[in-house]
Parts: structure tokens; sequence; C-alpha cells
């Protein structure tokens, strides 16, 4: 996808609700920008302090209830595995399925198409009789930039911020 300004994407969802029949308030595209101007996925308490800025009154049912508009419209995915927000690059095709990369060092969060997996996430479902009406799949990692990083050898002669890196954590019992 090529990336969109906050304004275009804004402009699209605007364009969205109107042929939905519902309302993207001001406050609603506030949060929506917002989250488009960050780099990784969000929490919602972080989204409060920036939405703070320029609505000082702003309480946490306020961005909890965008929030849920925008999961509502597609416009954004929650990321269950460390309950933050990011949002969705093609939220005009609402039904699809997405696996979402999470970096566990810099927590980017790349979402990409889950085409191969949702075909068997499908068949499953329909045998079980379940309605399918979108998935999500989440797969933690490193990114490029922090596996690269992390595997570098000369940290006093390179270019890289080893600054927040760390060694990835071990589970019980594993070698």
């Amino acid at each position: 996808m090529q990336p969109r300004s906050a304004k275009k994407i804004i402009a699209d969802a605007e364009q969205l609700c109107i042929q939905r029949g519902v309302r993207l308030t001001a406050q609603r595209a506030e949060v929506l920008r917002l989250m488009i101007e960050h780099p990784h996925a969000i929490s919602a308490y972080d989204l409060l302090d920036k939405l703070r800025i320029s609505e000082p009154q702003a309480k946490p049912p306020t961005v909890y209830r965008a929030l849920d508009f925008l999961l509502e419209q597609a416009f954004i995915h929650r990321v269950e595995s460390n309950n933050s927000y990011v949002v969705c690059p093609h939220f005009d095709h609402p039904s699809h399925s997405s696996m979402l990369l999470i970096c566990d060092q810099c927590a980017s969060v790349t979402e990409r198409p889950a085409e191969g997996i949702e075909n068997g996430i499908k068949e499953q479902a329909s045998v079980s009789g379940f309605t399918l009406r979108h998935s999500i799949i989440e797969a933690h990692g490193l990114c490029q930039a922090c596996a690269t990083i992390l595997q570098c050898d000369d940290q006093e002669h390179c270019h890289h911020d080893h600054k927040n890196i760390t060694e990835p954590k071990r589970k019980p019992g594993r070698a």
C-alpha cells in the first residue's frame, strides 16, 4: 500500500462513514488522526494523553468510545496481545483477514494479508458451523531493523542505536 497522508486517510474514512450512514465526529476523527501520526501501535491511555493536548477535558470513556467506533468501522485493529490499537491500512475492505507482525523490541506492527491462512480458518469455521466475519492473527518476533541491531557484532563501530535493544527472553523450560 502506498503511504497516504493523515488528511487523505481521514477524508477516506469520512466518505466511508457517509456511505455507511454513520458519523465520523470531530472527536473520532481526532483520535484517528493521532493514531495515524503515531509510528507504532498505541494504547488507549497513551491516546488519551495525546488527545488531552487539544481537549484537556477528555476522559478515558471519550477515547474508548472513539476506539469502539473506529473498530466497528474496521478503520483500526486491536492488538490483543499488548492491549493497543493500530490503524488498518486497507479499511475500505472491512471483512479482510489480517496477520499482525508485532516486534517485541520496538513495538512496531506490520499488517500483512493472511490469504493462505484465511482459507484454513474458513474451512475450520465451516466444519464447525461457525460464520466467520473476519480474523486477525498475531505473531510476535523482531522486525528487520531490530533483528539487524540484535545481530550486530561490532557495537562500538556500527551506526545502529543499541540503546533499547535486549536479548529476547527465553520461556521457562526452553533451551
